[in-house]
């Protein structure tokens, strides 16, 4: 091809830089190659391409796949990329099937921005910084870079090749214009690849690090970066992306609305924007401000011959300039693609620590570098529970079986004239209440209650008239294996894909991973497909990174989140020792006779399960009420003391609330018609909130079904 000079290496477009790196090649020769590298993917995915266009061109807003539609939709809400209220507001009264639905939650995403899009963009834009080069006594805007950590900034490979061209270049952050359009004031921070410096020619990236301000500040606290992320549902085909940049080494521009994307690739993805030389190394967003890609090239229109060809259908000649090229598109690279090129680099504890400060969403922590060794196994007291040894982090000495069934807080009774002494309304919570008051909890759940009761029009409940059994401690010391008083595992500081690692690893039943499979399968995680390709796989954090992340951003709970819980789930289900110390630990604070209204949650809707068959026969259950419930997961149920689906013993009636964003309940509702007659209630729970029990009991469903036993006569 024709000779296509270097974005931003000159004052203008008849001056080339021609430093040569130590890579023995100039920027200028550098960027040809990616140029024609773009230009040949460009050409070899014509046809996915002109498929793309012609389904747009027919009406086709979002010409991608069901699954990706879905997942993008569902990223979109969750981020806060669209009010919740302004979907309703758009669909109401229309009858759309959920394919048209996931499309006008995106197509409202890029034509209805919240206010938030702009304060959004003004601070992802004061991460991106022009990168200037010394040369022969001159300073020449050379690209764009933008920050990605507190103390790491990205660009490309032909801005900067090399450590030692690196070290001639600095980062100008604030090179913009007010909003009174006067300059701003640019602060320039210097590179420091010596304390980090990774490239890539054929991804086209190279990372380096920034060296702190005067005051100590790294630059990322002063300007902010930007999280990159492995989840999926970041961008779909047809969708409009955003670049910041500084074209032509000018002050800082944005490039926004007419900047469809066209073809998905396994490591580049193809848009049309209206960049300028100079932005290499320009962030490319949604609308969202997700780093979805690095720009790094433009696609130039050739004949048939090859030949690099301007505007006015001539061949492109040596001098015409960029200006006078045709470009017909521009390749980023993917940022997953990037983020898996950094996972496999083999680098000293203090290079990889930098990476890890990109943030857990991104990957990168150290538990990711190599493959984890497997995990020391140490034997607790209490029959058959191990705790995986995290490199680095120490381990204390375990508990015995008759410590454990002692230690830590006891339930609250009922006092005894509650509900005229006839009715006993029981609390059941789930995991992760170690350390927490039971009086706290009991008047939290209570409250919610009383919200929900209010709403319904019914009286609300004292709470000193609830039971409230506790095991909370009981259980993360038997899960842990250690002494409450020692400091936490650790698993915190490794990814939860890496922990989830272990978790399988330690499984008593080797059934971990297969509730984690069935989780995500039952929230639609497909088999194959570009959704299901999008996040890193097996190849980079194991296999059950794939898993958790559809889980997670397909629902309102973070990675590890539900990494945990199924972990207690999976322990609870397999070892009998454990069972057997949490029931013994609830029946220490349960009524003896009378109606029984029990209210479970999470983990504690598994438990309650078992807990039935063990009541005492003065003891009438006549009603139960499952929250944020697992029970709809095979793995679950077929480990109940009464194996699988089934109608609880001697329950009267049952009430099984769940909320579609909260990954806990995936599997709900109930369907298998063996577990008999019950009502089943779904409810939208609170952003943030999905599986918080005060959030399921505020409804007023759940409330009057509850409020209605308890106001009965007798």
């Amino acid at each position: 091809m024709g000779r296509v000079l270097a974005e931003g290496d000159g004052d203008s477009e008849s001056e080339a830089v021609d430093h040569m790196s130590v890579t023995g090649r100039s920027n200028e020769e550098l960027h040809e190659q990616a140029v024609a590298e773009a230009a040949q993917r460009y050409e070899d995915s014509a046809a996915e391409r002109e498929r793309v266009e012609g389904r747009m061109a027919a009406g086709v807003r979002f010409p991608d796949s069901p699954d990706a539609l879905a997942v993008r939709a569902d990223r979109i809400l969750d981020r806060g990329g669209l009010s919740p209220s302004a979907v309703v507001a758009d669909i109401h009264g229309e009858a759309l099937d959920l394919p048209h639905t996931n499309e006008r939650i995106i197509d409202l995403s890029n034509e209805l921005q919240a206010w938030s899009f702009l304060p959004r963009g003004v601070r992802a834009g004061a991460t991106v910084a022009r990168i200037t080069l010394r040369r022969d006594g001159r300073e020449l805007p050379h690209g764009t870079g933008f920050l990605v950590s507190p103390r790491l900034m990205m660009t490309n490979h032909h801005v900067l090749p090399d450590e030692g061209f690196a070290r001639q270049c600095f980062a100008e952050f604030n090179a913009q214009v007010t909003v009174d359009n006067v300059p701003d004031t640019a602060v320039r921070m210097e590179l420091d690849p010596g304390s980090f410096f990774a490239a890539d020619r054929r991804l086209d990236f190279a990372l380096v690090a920034v060296t702190p301000a005067l005051d100590g500040r790294p630059p990322g606290e002063i300007f902010g970066w930007n999280r990159l992320s492995v989840q999926l549902g970041k961008l779909v085909l047809g969708e409009r992306v955003n670049i910041i940049g500084h074209p032509d080494g000018r002050l800082k521009e944005i490039v926004l609305r007419d900047n469809a994307v066209l073809v998905r690739l396994d490591d580049f993805v193809h848009y049309r924007t209206d960049t300028r030389p100079g932005n290499s190394g320009s962030p490319v967003f949604n609308d969202q401000w997700e780093v979805v890609a690095l720009h790094h090239s433009g696609v130039p229109k050739k004949d048939d011959q090859g030949r690099v060809l301007r505007k006015d259908g001539q061949p492109w000649r040596q001098g015409d300039g960029d200006d006078a090229i045709d470009w017909v598109a521009n390749e980023g690279v993917r940022i997953s693609s990037i983020l898996r090129h950094l996972a496999r680099l083999d680098l000293d504890p203090g290079r990889r620590a930098l990476l890890a400060e990109m943030g857990p969403d991104s990957g990168l922590d150290q538990s990711t570098a190599a493959p984890a060794p497997q995990p020391e196994r140490i034997t607790a007291a209490v029959p058959g529970i191990t705790t995986p040894s995290v490199p680095g982090v120490p381990v204390t000495v375990t508990t015995t079986e008759s410590d454990a069934r002692t230690r830590g807080p006891k339930g609250r009774p009922a006092r005894g004239t509650a509900f005229g002494g006839r009715q006993h309304l029981v609390f059941l919570h789930g995991r992760d209440q170690q350390g927490k008051e039971p009086e706290e909890l009991r008047r939290s759940w209570t409250s919610g209650l009383n919200h929900g009761l209010t709403l319904a029009a019914l009286p609300t409940v004292d709470p000193e008239d609830v039971w409230f059994p506790f095991y909370g401690t009981r259980l993360a010391d038997l899960v842990s294996g250690r002494e409450s008083t020692a400091q936490p595992v650790g698993l915190d500081e490794v990814s939860a894909a890496a922990a989830a690692e272990v978790f399988a690893a330690e499984s008593p039943t080797g059934s971990y991973e297969q509730l984690l499979y069935e989780a995500a399968a039952r929230a639609g995680m497909p088999q194959n497909g570009p959704a299901a390709t999008e996040g890193f796989g097996a190849g980079l954090v194991g296999a059950l990174h794939r898993p958790l992340s559809w889980l997670a951003a397909r629902s309102d709970l973070d990675e590890w989140t539900i990494a945990t819980f199924l972990r207690d789930v999976d322990l609870y289900l397999g070892d009998s020792s454990v069972r057997q110390a949490v029931l013994d630990s609830v029946l220490e604070t349960m009524p003896a006779t009378g109606e029984l209204v029990l209210i479970t949650h999470s983990l504690g809707t598994v438990v309650g399960m078992d807990l039935l068959t063990r009541l005492p026969d003065g003891l009438d259950p006549v009603l139960l009420v499952t929250a944020g419930s697992p029970l709809g997961l095979d793995g679950v149920n077929e480990r109940l003391l009464a194996r699988g689906p089934h109608r609880p013993p001697k329950v009267r009636d049952w009430v099984n609330v769940w909320c579609p964003t909260d990954a806990v309940a995936v599997g709900c509702p109930l369907e298998d018609e063996r577990w008999g007659k019950l009502t089943q209630l779904a409810v939208q729970n609170g952003r943030d909130r999905a599986h918080k029990i005060e959030e399921y009991l505020a409804h007023a469903g759940p409330a009057r079904e509850i409020g209605t036993v308890l106001t009965r006569t007798a």
